[in-house]
């Protein structure tokens, strides 16, 4: 604790120091290491031009600088100058063509631009001088990836795990291209020779859950995950991944406790809160649902998911307006989630802002029009606003849409009725029978009047009896 302290001031007295010649346009001399510490600092708070600043005084002392001029390249790549960065990074190559770093650094600054082949080149480069051949391979199979090159990038994401069966995001990836390429049962395979020549790997039965709970064999998961828990008993993400998949199952109270052993193993975590939020949301306590995904969003200000649960767990108990105001957060984060808009739509329309709860079910028709719900809470607005024409017209881009979808016929049926257009009534009502003539009943909630539901028994009988 001392000696962290006493670094911490060590670092503190040499950014001032830094400062204050900057400031005072000083002359200063700073080692070269020192340089590269007020670079990183600077670059680990985000204040990229500060560093660029640092980086620049310290070109002009140390201009032939490998480890500065890869320094500069990466602020270049934070400040999106890509060209300039690529630049710095050849002139480094030159001095020190053995350097790994700087052939991760330009791979992954060529995938940014949208240049996988060259990027692979570099990865390739790297891959001979790092140590960290996980890492490269890793790299690489993103880039073939992005390439659509999945055999490619199968096998790299397998030399990464023989290289580090701990690299998460190489499992990860392997899972989704095994998946993508219909392959993912083949994998289970692959994942029990390492079980085989490591009884005692819980990455690998960890890895096997992972792959089970993919394939939706939730119960085979669950006992790959209490082996990893066997072999190593504090597998905080072996916990994690118990619980979610007790989600899937439906057994709240399980993923509760697996959730609650993840934080008493890793502490306090956005995600582990959100998803305990989720699980008692479930079993409808709200309140430690709202709890939950407020301590989640306590932790990470950007996490929409914790906000948009805060707004559910409000909605189930119709505080509408306490509800928006959690929907809004998450929305500001995520402007293109139509669950989003649904959720706001729904709020606004309980609270009385017709206008608002419209505007927001038409963004989510634009962004998932394929969704009947949206146009079937939309519609349902017009129609109690007697708008029946606007109704109309929302029924036909529905069924547009979904044209063979009966809730929508069935409903512009009940739109056609109540506009007086009879006629055009009973054909759809005649298609709505013809797909689903078990739902008709629905027609009979929205009509409570007697001899309009007699006439709609007339109709129904008639078309029994054609097609019996």
């Amino acid at each position: 604790m001392k000696e962290n302290f006493k670094k911490k001031k060590e670092e503190n007295e040499l950014i001032k120091r830094f400062e204050d010649h900057v400031k005072n346009k000083g002359s200063h001399f700073f080692e070269l290491d020192s340089f590269e510490q007020i670079i990183d600092y600077y670059m680990e708070d985000g204040k990229f031009k500060k560093a660029l600043v640092a980086a620049n005084l310290a070109s002009n002392q140390y201009p032939f600088s490998p480890e500065l001029l890869v320094a500069k390249a990466q602020i270049m790549s934070n400040l999106e100058k890509y060209d300039e960065a690529l630049g710095l990074l050849e002139q480094a190559e030159t001095i020190q063509p053995g350097d790994a770093e700087i052939h991760f650094l330009k791979g992954s600054i060529l995938s940014l631009l949208g240049r996988y082949s060259d990027a692979i080149i570099c990865y390739e480069k790297a891959l001979v001088y790092t140590e960290e051949k996980d890492e490269a391979y890793y790299s690489m199979g993103l880039a073939q990836q992005s390439l659509e090159l999945f055999e490619d990038a199968i096998l790299s994401y397998k030399k990464a795990i023989e290289e580090n069966i701990y690299h998460e995001g190489a499992l990860y990836e392997l899972a989704y291209c095994l998946d993508y390429t219909g392959r993912l049962e083949s994998s289970i395979d692959y994942y029990h020779k390492f079980i085989d020549a490591d009884p005692y790997s819980q990455a690998a039965w960890y890895n096997l859950g992972i792959v089970y709970g993919k394939l939706e064999k939730y119960e085979d998961a669950l006992k790959a995950y209490e082996y990893a828990i066997l072999i190593e008993e504090n597998f905080s993400s072996a916990y994690f991944n118990i619980g979610n998949t007790y989600l899937k199952l439906g057994n709240y109270s399980e993923a509760i406790k697996a959730y609650t052993k993840t934080l008493d193993i890793e502490g306090a975590s956005p995600e582990v809160y959100c998803q305990l939020g989720y699980a008692y949301e479930k079993i409808q306590h709200f309140d430690l649902g709202l709890k939950y995904f407020q301590k989640a969003v306590k932790l990470d200000q950007m996490y929409d998911e914790a906000w948009f649960g805060a707004g559910r767990c409000l909605d189930e108990q119709e505080k509408w307006y306490q509800a928006l105001h959690f929907y809004n957060k998450a929305l500001k984060l995520d402007h293109e989630n139509p669950n989003y808009w649904k959720a706001i739509a729904k709020a606004e329309f309980n609270i009385g802002n017709i206008v608002s709860s419209v505007d927001a079910y038409q963004e989510a028709s634009m962004l998932i029009p394929e969704d009947k719900e949206v146009w079937l809470n939309w519609s349902h607005i017009y129609y109690e606003q007697g708008e029946y024409e606007k109704a109309i017209d929302l029924m036909t881009h529905a069924l547009e849409e979904r044209p063979d979808d009966s809730d929508f016929f069935y409903r512009m049926t009940i739109y056609l009725i109540s506009a007086g257009r009879y006629q055009e009534a009973f054909n759809y009502l005649e298609n709505a029978l013809i797909l689903n003539f078990d739902d008709h009943s629905i027609l009979f909630d929205f009509f409570p009047q007697l001899e309009t539901q007699k006439a709609l028994y007339k109709i129904i009988d008639q078309f029994r009896n054609k097609n019996s």
